[in-house]
Order: C-alpha cells, then sequence, then structure tokens
C-alpha cells in the first residue's frame, strides 16, 4: 500500500493530526515507545515491520492529496413584512442593534470552532473503525486479555482492539447539545443581522 502524505515531511504526522491522536496514543497503536514514535514523526527513523503494518490501515483512510472538505451552514430566510404604512425607521437603533448582533454572532462562530473540530475529528474515526478492526484478528473481548510474557502477538491485537475502543466516533451527546444551541443561536442572529442591514440606509 502507498503511503500519501496530506502536507507534512512525515506520513506518521499526518496520521496523528488527521485523527486527532497524542504522540502516546499513536506509539499506544503503533506498539513502540514515545520516544521512538516521536523519531517516526520526525522521519529521524524510518517505519519497519509491525509498526509499519499497524500504521497502514490508518494511512489508508488520509484523504487524497489536495482533497478540499466542504463546508456550509444553513440560512435561515426572513420572513416578508406585511403592507404596513411605516416612516423611514431610525438609523440609530437599528445600527446599534446590528452592531449587537454581528459582535455576538462572531463570537459565536467562534466558540463553535473547537467543537466541530472535535466533531470532524469523530466523524473520521467513525469512518475508519470497521476497517481498522476488520485488519486486527478477531476481538477476545476485554475481559480476555492474553499473557503478554507468553503471546505477545495475541496480547498486542486484544491491546489494539482495546486502545481502538477509545477512539470517538462521534461528539459526546453534551458537546453536541452545546454544538446546536451554538449554531442556533449564531444563525438566528446572522439572520436579524442580515435584515437589520436591509433596512438601514446605503
Amino acid at each position: 500500500m502507498a503511503l500519501h502524505c496530506l502536507s507534512s515531511d512525515s506520513v506518521v504526522a499526518d496520521v496523528r493530526r488527521h485523527f486527532g491522536l497524542s504522540q502516546q496514543e499513536l506509539a499506544g497503536w503503533l506498539g513502540v515507545s514515545n520516544a521512538q514514535a516521536g523519531h517516526l514523526e520526525t522521519g529521524r527513523r524510518a517505519l519497519a515491520g509491525d509498526a509499519a503494518e499497524a500504521l497502514a490501515p490508518l494511512v489508508a483512510r488520509l484523504p487524497l492529496p489536495g482533497a478540499v472538505p466542504v463546508t456550509g451552514a444553513l440560512r435561515l430566510a426572513s420572513a416578508a413584512l406585511p403592507a404596513l404604512a411605516l416612516a423611514p425607521p431610525d438609523a440609530a437603533p437599528l445600527a446599534a442593534r446590528l452592531d449587537y448582533c454581528q459582535h455576538h454572532a462572531r463570537r459565536l462562530r467562534r466558540a463553535l470552532v473547537p467543537l466541530e473540530a472535535q466533531a470532524a475529528t469523530a466523524a473520521r474515526w467513525a469512518a475508519a473503525l470497521p476497517a481498522l478492526r476488520a485488519a486486527l484478528p478477531p476481538d477476545p473481548g476485554p475481559a480476555a486479555a492474553p499473557d503478554p510474557a507468553t503471546a505477545w502477538p495475541a496480547w498486542q491485537a486484544w491491546h489494539r482492539h482495546r486502545w481502538l475502543d477509545q477512539r470517538p466516533p462521534a461528539l459526546p451527546p453534551d458537546l453536541s447539545a452545546r454544538y446546536h444551541l451554538l449554531r442556533l443561536q449564531a444563525e438566528a442572529l446572522e439572520a436579524e443581522a442580515a435584515a437589520l442591514a436591509a433596512l438601514l440606509p446605503r
């Protein structure tokens, strides 16, 4: 399997960044020490043997070079005003409210960034986990840990199943609720700001 890089000189660094892993977590999957993982990431040592085989399924889940993620946001449509006899509104209160809406919408969007990053990482794991588990021997279950002193390959396979158990396949419910609340508040403020801007003289 060809190892393709995203942007760094090290495919190990690409894997770690793409899946949101710490160096210690990646070392646990590869079955190497933290120091060895650091050498692999910086290119001071080459991937070989079992570590290369363990990394290959993760590398296979990396996006192709040049792939650009597509994101978007729903925008609330402003309702049409009924036919009313209204004088042109004073600009000052509208402008003050517009400034408030824009400021707080930007603040909410900034608060969404880390949640979106976590959710994106979780989505990568959700897509990768079936193939990663399929590449391992069958899982004997959490309680059936082999003795590493007498059955190292079996223990390492068991350990990798446990390692995969810790990967988040979705944003937790509490953070998911926070994400939706922040998103809806930001969209509401952005819709109000657009309607206010349309009322102000150009």
